[in-house]
């Protein structure tokens, strides 16, 4: 671990003194890329030093306990001696975190695909909260939310809403929220107040840039048409809506939430990469559908990575065992304590690998 750290090392300080050159000054890309790799790895150089601090003095404070010291001081040297160590495993613990391989894709922009499963109507009432969720949570990270596409059912929720989230880290939060979420409450329209159970699916697509997806142009084939509101009216007297067909995959994205074309092409293009960026991903499969599947499943009530339970408040995450008793909450957008909780758990899991 120590020649690691030390060639890392190395490598910021090589970093600082090729950002110092003019000729690199100069060449705004390559600056940019050299400051990303180095904030990239700035934080593990700092805890590196502070590795080495500590090691020095506590080797400083052992050598102490030799020299002729009274009681009383041998007591205080032992008490800091204590505290150096206490710090120390905390900092091999955080370097060792640090050193775990880190998903690629993690510092990406994401796209967010929510859509009603198992339960009509309340499915899709389900649908929205979670958006409303998502986009509270995104909030209070000061990322911006930017709907590209959503289709309403009869009584106001989404059967499927599809919306960009930009900012820094988004998908290395996010990402753990890909799968089944089940809720279980007295839906508005159950007259007797019996229980139900439905489901929405949310996938999670990291956000590609042009460059890691080559798309031929005489491969898409591009439909415009006009925006329709969830009752079947036009709602702009001119086409802007955009649909975009990937002809060897089959892959589709549209976008009608923007009023000019020439944006709701940028954001189905988006999209689309996106979408062909995870199929790359994930190219063991044998075809998108089955791809879409491992994330999200068919919707189906027994599939779930989490219950959101109303009548007793609480959430559970079946994939770590966690349930907490702050639905309200949750719903609200506080859910660093499950994704803090889900993070902890894949970083331990990566530890006992290594």
């Amino acid at each position: 671990m120590l020649e690691r750290l030390e060639a890392v090392e190395k490598r910021y300080e090589e970093l600082n003194r090729l950002m110092a050159q003019p000729e690199v000054v100069a060449d705004i890309e390559r600056l940019q890329s050299l400051a990303k790799e180095q904030a990239g790895i700035s934080d593990l150089v700092a805890k590196y030093r502070e590795y080495k601090r500590t090691s020095q003095a506590l080797e400083e404070t052992r050598a102490m306990l030799d020299d002729s010291l009274d009681e009383g001081m041998v007591a205080l040297v032992k008490e800091e001696l204590e505290s150096l160590k206490a710090h120390l495993e905390s900092l091999i613990q955080e370097i060792e975190e640090a050193l775990l391989p880190r998903d690629p894709n993690d510092e990406k922009d994401v796209i967010v695909e929510i859509r009603a499963g198992a339960g009509g109507d309340e499915a899709a009432l389900f649908a929205t909260d979670l958006f409303r969720m998502y986009t509270r949570y995104a909030e209070s990270k000061g990322w911006q939310v930017d709907v590209i596409d959503s289709s309403q059912s009869g009584i106001g929720g989404f059967k499927e809403i599809i919306f960009e989230v930009k900012g820094e880290g988004a998908y290395s939060r996010l990402k753990y929220e890909r799968g089944v979420h089940r809720v279980q409450r007295v839906p508005v329209t159950e007259a007797s107040g019996r229980i139900h159970t439905s489901t929405a699916t949310v996938a999670v697509l990291p956000e590609a840039e042009e460059v890691e997806v080559e798309i031929n142009p005489d491969d898409l084939r591009v439909d415009i048409f006009r925006s329709r509101g969830h009752g079947g009216q036009n709602v702009n007297k001119v086409a802007s809506a955009v649909r975009i067909t990937h002809l060897p995959t089959g892959i589709v994205a549209t976008c009608q939430d923007e009023r000019s074309q020439l944006r709701n092409k940028m954001k189905a293009m988006a999209v689309l990469r996106a979408r062909l960026l995870d199929q790359e991903l994930r190219r063991h499969f044998d075809e998108v559908a089955r791809e879409r599947r491992s994330q999200v499943g068919t919707g189906e009530r027994s599939e779930k990575i989490r219950t959101y339970n109303f009548p007793q408040g609480r959430v559970s995450d079946h994939r770590i065992g966690l349930t907490l008793h702050n639905l309200e909450s949750i719903l609200e957008g506080e859910l660093d304590p499950l994704i803090d909780a889900l993070a902890t758990s894949e970083q331990t899991k990566q530890l006992e690998e290594e």
